[in-house]
């Protein structure tokens, strides 16, 4: 459109007019409203006239879906999201019929469909009443043509028109827009045109790796569109009070989920695409890289190693990126001899030697045309093709590289083949990289039956499925862990992901941040970000205050793009307590400390679909507007708050709610709601734990991520500002709940489970 009420040049645009008629399944949860793009005044107003089928279902307790259809003769094709992959609840839905309209109610959440003649108005709110969510309107419900059409009769041939569905859902006052997937601009979506469509495009565009078709409402309400395809929105952008939806085609449907909280609206959501898989204790530790097109081998490698058990910095996993292959050759799964003669042998000496206990390597689904596996792959019919029968090959990345299609069965189990043989090696994780810049035209995929524009989103899927699957038959169903960048909704069931390539910047830095918040707002429990940028040369002050933010995310990962990231080299090997050894060490040895705590808020965020870390502050304190637009900040579980410096200064300003927050460090209690400064050295950040919080730690000396922490002498608890409903469930290492420790007051003194616990409380008890 062109302001409210021009069409924009060469296209034409129908609206649903009013709901002429409304049908109702036999089982209750179904409504079906025939709606024409004209009001129906007369029986020759129903002639030459288009029609859209509107249907509402009600699918789980909080869930309607919509789905809008224009032709209902045109293909569905393949693939689909996976919905309900853990089975569908069932539903207690009633249809209900008044003077104001006829009601659909799916547990908590209903429809309400106008009985005023000659109309077009939905509105969805709590089966209560208590809360309205969101409404179409007039002219919320559209098709499109572009080119323009100025008589039915072009339609005939629409080999040359494209046609589009769009639907208009109204935004509140004051109403704020979050998720989209892992998107590096506004954290709050309103004013922004975005495009679901994965792209290799860094952290520092509109673009994204991770574009997941789910927007969370600050009303108490989400949207799941249910199109693999491009999707296109315009949040408050085209019209300042509507968020438009659109896809190419004949149909759109999408789900509204309503909470009302926020933590409700996710763990509802990721009912319907999947709650994400548990991730093995052993991945929370360090991992350190060889970065990109660095130069490395055994001897490399071993040096890096050995110098961080000198430094005394606890290091879990060893990456090995792109050139532990030949150049030329990604991917053939082989190691180059030249640099790595006995792969095997350097894996399990390694292990042996305690300097690393777990080997990751990069892989993509890309083989380039100079590895022979090449010529395999393309004979047998593993790889893409263009639809004159020749093998879909670019320039771009790989000289001449061919597509994995993994739409063909024997393709995945020759891709699982080569997998197997890496884990022969020793190789224990797997970083699925690229996915994102698959072809959606003239492609012709192994299945005839997929549609190759949603082949291009949902490739990252079937992809990351595969190998996660493949470490799960190998390794044990809860030992399987990725590294993966591209991602659609759904692949939160195969962790982790990581932020993908950003540079050496405190604005990278905040970006980064912001595309792992907006992710966990889409239902993803694991993040990580490449410490230090990718692109670059950071300094040292950069590279250290990335440590203690990288170090507080689940996951934590030095990489880096043609530099290393060992600390000595950062800064000449500066010993000093705030040199970048000694920040590495003291954060990387804080979080083997934090394990107990984070690995039981980890198992009960994967239960529930929330973000271990970086969690939005919207899902701790819903009903506080400041908690929204908190973007450079996050909670690390649900007790403790987490302010990144992004500066050289060292000073850091971040937002407190409602309650008393004692530090982490010096045991200072400030008092929300309040935005407070303070100044910080490399040795802290502020970390504030928030009132009511039990947290279990491990001990001082702890430098190991995998220990048995539920042994009384392993680990230390710590109660802060205590009430009678202060709780922890606690879990092994191995994700076995072992306890709730409740906190209880007998005659002035608080006891955790029978025993008494020092309540934390600083000598600076301070109110701003």
């Amino acid at each position: 459109m062109q302001g409210m009420w021009l069409v924009a040049e060469g296209k034409r645009v129908e609206y649903a007019e009013e709901i002429y008629s409304i049908d109702q399944s036999e089982d209750g949860k179904k409504l079906s409203l025939l709606c024409p793009t004209m009001q129906i005044r007369s029986r020759g107003d129903t002639l030459n006239r288009p029609t859209m089928t509107v249907a509402l279902e009600a699918v789980s307790d909080g869930i309607l879906s919509v789905e809008v259809t224009h032709w209902h003769g045109a293909l569905n094709k393949p693939p689909h999201f996976d919905l309900f992959p853990d089975g569908k609840p069932s539903v207690d839905a009633t249809i209900q019929k008044s003077d104001g309209g006829t009601t659909l109610t799916s547990g908590s959440i209903a429809a309400t469909v106008t009985a005023q003649p000659h109309t077009f108005d939905i509105r969805f709110h709590s089966t209560d009443g208590t809360h309205k969510l969101t409404s179409l309107l007039q002219r919320s419900v559209g098709l499109a043509y572009t080119p323009a059409t100025s008589t039915p009769m072009q339609t005939s041939d629409m080999r040359e028109i494209q046609h589009y569905i769009l639907t208009q859902t109204t935004l509140g006052v004051g109403e704020q827009v979050y998720g989209l997937g892992e998107r590096f601009g506004g954290f709050n979506k309103v004013g922004q045109s975005i495009s679901l469509w994965n792209a290799d495009g860094g952290t520092s565009s509109e673009q994204a790796y991770k574009n997941v078709s789910f927007w969370l409402s600050n009303r108490g309400y989400g949207v799941f569109i249910d199109a693999p395809e491009k999707v296109e929105l315009e949040v408050g952008s085209e019209r300042s009070c509507r968020v438009q939806t659109s896809v190419e085609g004949q149909r759109l449907k999408w789900y509204i989920i309503y909470g009302p909280t926020p933590k409700e609206v996710l763990s509802k959501y990721t009912t319907l695409t999947g709650k994400p898989n548990k991730v093995p204790a052993w991945s929370f530790g360090l991992w350190l890289s060889t970065s990109f097109t660095t130069e490395y081998d055994e001897k490399t490698v071993n040096g890096f190693l050995e110098g961080m058990r000198e430094r005394d910095i606890p290091l879990q996993v060893f990456h090995y990126d792109c050139f532990w292959m030949r150049g030329f050759h990604w991917c053939d799964f082989e190691f180059m001899s030249s640099h790595f003669p006995d792969p095997k042998g350097q894996i399990t000496r390694l292990k042996e030697s305690g300097l690393v206990t777990k080997v990751c390597v990069w892989i993509n689904s890309y083989i380039g045309q100079a590895s022979p596996v090449f010529k395999e792959a393309a004979e047998k019919g593993y790889l893409l093709k263009r639809k004159n029968g020749d093998v879909f090959q670019w320039d771009l990345w790989q000289a001449g590289m061919g597509i994995v299609d993994f739409t063909n069965p024997e393709a995945c189990k020759w891709f699982v083949g080569c997998l197997n043989k890496l884990f022969d090696t020793g190789v224990d994780s797997i970083k699925t990289d690229f996915g994102e810049r698959i072809p959606s035209k003239d492609v012709q995929w192994y299945d005839p039956n997929v549609d190759p524009a949603k082949m291009h989103n949902y490739y990252a899927f079937i992809y990351n499925k595969l190998v996660f699957e493949a470490l799960q038959e190998r390794y044990g169903k809860d030992e399987a862990v990725l590294f993966a960048r591209a991602a659609c909704a759904g692949t939160q069931r195969f962790p982790l992901q990581w932020g993908g390539d950003c540079e050496s910047t405190f604005e990278a830095m905040a970006e980064s941040l912001r595309g792992g918040l907006s992710l966990g707002l889409c239902g993803f429990s694991f993040w990580s970000v490449d410490i230090g940028g990718f692109e670059g040369y950071p300094d040292a002050t950069i590279y250290k205050r990335w440590v203690q933010f990288g170090l507080l995310c689940s996951h934590s990962r030095l990489h880096g793009s043609n530099s290393y990231r060992v600390p000595w080299l950062i800064d000449n090997d500066d010993k000093s307590e705030e040199g970048s050894s000694a920040v590495l060490r003291k954060f990387s040895q804080l979080k083997c400390r934090l394990m107990p705590y984070l690995y039981s808020e980890s198992m009960e965020a994967i239960k529930h679909g929330w973000p271990v870390s970086v969690r939005a502050m919207s899902l701790e304190f819903p009903g506080d507007r400041t908690a929204w637009l908190c973007d450079q900040q996050f909670m690390l579980g649900s007790s403790i708050l987490v302010a990144p410096v992004f500066n050289d200064s060292g000073d850091v300003e971040f937002y407190l709610p409602a309650g008393k927050w004692t530090s982490f460090w010096d045991n200072t209690v400030l008092h929300g709601p309040m935005w407070h400064k303070e100044k910080h050295g490399f040795s802290t950040i502020p970390m504030y734990v928030r009132e009511g919080s039990i947290l279990v730690l491990g001990r001082d000396e702890e430098k190991r991520t995998v220990y048995d922490w539920t042994k009384p002498e392993n680990h230390e608890v710590r109660l802060y500002e205590p009430n009678e409903s202060t709780s922890f469930v606690l879990y092994d290492a191995d994700g076995k709940q072992v306890t709730t420790l409740s906190a209880t007051e007998e005659q002035g003194t608080w006891k955790v489970n029978g025993m008494e616990v020092r309540v934390r409380r600083g000598s600076k008890d301070q109110n701003y």
